[in-house]
């Protein structure tokens, strides 16, 4: 049944609140007015935020001083906190403190476009070896072959060398390379993975195994891998010579095949690893004095 007309109701319409006018909710329900009830007189504003605690003694940060000045103390010393920060800021900025890079260790090693010009081949001359003719005059032909490049988190060089033992004949079939790389590390320390990289060798699953050892007196650390014979009629050499130095890392490979009809007697490892040793302590000092050439 409808009711003609607005009706006063007393619980209908907002009640005054201790704290002041609060806004209407949005659906809004009449208020049951309870005699027994009654509400706590306000409080102050809750400890924080430049307000002092309950008790807090006057003269304290946040605690008001009589002259209306209640955030003074507290205010004081967020500015010496500030000053702080900014003075300790300045500091590691001078001193790098905020820089995420790395500082790389290049060992007073520089980047050159001609690695071959830097290699030392006086140890295979010395073993009767010499670099074999190229083919051609173009790039590809030539022999040996280098090249380089400079990036952001690295600079690498490269030179790949064919070699033949003097005086061969015509009918003796060898192959032999030289395959230098040198790379300069910029962004990342190679220390971490550079011994397990040649370790790695000796886990291969393979049914031609390698030998690993470490080598001293060639920079910061090296390793001799060396690859075991697969009982073939010819005769193979494989020996690779790992050098990090600082944040270069440098490695020099021999790679050789002399069919067992030949006439050419091949080195043995240990000569190959004493010459790849003192090749690369040649090269690397005259890195060490490259300049971008």
């Amino acid at each position: 049944m409808s009711i003609p007309g607005d009706q006063n109701n007393p619980y209908g319409q907002a009640q005054p609140h201790a704290y002041g006018q609060v806004p209407a909710p949005q659906h809004p329900v009449p208020a049951q007015q309870n005699p027994y009830t009654q509400q706590s007189p306000p409080q102050g504003p809750a400890a924080g935020y430049g307000y002092p605690a309950a008790g807090a003694p006057l003269g304290a940060p946040g605690a008001p001083d009589g002259a209306g000045r209640g955030t003074s103390g507290w205010l004081w010393a967020i500015g010496g906190a500030v000053a702080a920060s900014a003075l300790w800021g300045s500091v590691l900025f001078a001193t790098g403190g905020f820089s995420a890079e790395p500082s790389p260790d290049l060992a007073g090693y520089g980047y050159t476009s001609d690695l071959c010009a830097r290699t030392s081949m006086t140890p295979f001359e010395n073993a009767g070896f010499q670099t074999k003719e190229g083919t051609g005059t173009t790039s590809k032909n030539s022999n040996p072959q280098h090249s380089g490049a400079q990036q952001t988190s690295l600079d690498t060089m490269w030179c790949n060398a064919s070699l033949e033992k003097k005086g061969a004949s015509g009918p003796d079939y060898a192959s032999t390379w030289l395959y230098n790389t040198a790379t300069l590390h910029k962004k990342s320390d190679p220390a971490p993975e550079f011994a397990d990289n040649y370790r790695s060798y000796e886990k291969q699953d393979a049914s031609v195994g390698y030998r690993v050892e470490a080598v001293s007196g060639l920079g910061d650390e090296a390793f001799l891998v060396t690859r075991k014979s697969d009982g073939s009629t010819g005769s193979g050499s494989y020996v690779l010579l790992g050098v990090r130095d600082g944040w270069l890392t440098y490695q020099s490979t021999w790679s050789s095949y002399t069919s067992s009809r030949s006439s050419a007697k091949p080195p043995t490892d240990d000569e190959v690893a004493t010459m790849l040793k003192t090749s690369a302590r040649e090269t690397l000092q005259r890195l060490q004095n490259s300049r971008s050439q």
